[in-house]
C-alpha cells in the first residue's frame, strides 16, 4: 500500500527541486557562491534552508542507523541521493526500499530489495 506512494514522492521529490535549480543552472551555470548567497538571501529563505539542512543531516544518520539494523545492502544509494537531489528524493527513497525490507522479512517468499 505504501510503496506506491513512495515511488510517487521520488518522482515529485526530484522533478519539483529540480525544476528550479534547472532554471537557476540555466541563467548562471555552476555558480555555487551565488546559489548560496540567494539561499540565504532573506530570513525566510535562510530558515528554509537550515531547515533542510538540519532534516538532511537527520535523514543521513537514519538511514545508516535503521538500514543497517534492517540489514539493507546499499545505503551508500540513499545517501548519494540525498546529497545529489535532496531530502526529497532520499528520504522517500529510503522509506520505499525499507518497506519492501519489512514486506521481504514479514515474507521470506519474497527477493531482499536493495
Amino acid at each position: 500500500m505504501l510503496q506506491p506512494i513512495y515511488f510517487l514522492l521520488c518522482i515529485v521529490g526530484t522533478v519539483l527541486p529540480y525544476s528550479q535549480v534547472g532554471s537557476f543552472l540555466l541563467q548562471n551555470g555552476l555558480n555555487l557562491p551565488l546559489f548560496v548567497e540567494q539561499l540565504f538571501a532573506t530570513p525566510i529563505s535562510s530558515a528554509f534552508g537550515l531547515d533542510v539542512v538540519i532534516s538532511a543531516i537527520v535523514l543521513l544518520i537514519f538511514i545508516v542507523a535503521e538500514g543497517t539494523r534492517l540489514g539493507m545492502k546499499r545505503l551508500w544509494i540513499y545517501i548519494a541521493s540525498t546529497f545529489l537531489i535532496g531530502v526529497s528524493l532520499g528520504l522517500p527513497l529510503f522509506l520505499l526500499m525499507r518497506q519492501r525490507q519489512l514486506e521481504a522479512t514479514a515474507n521470506p517468499t519474497k527477493l531482499n530489495p536493495l
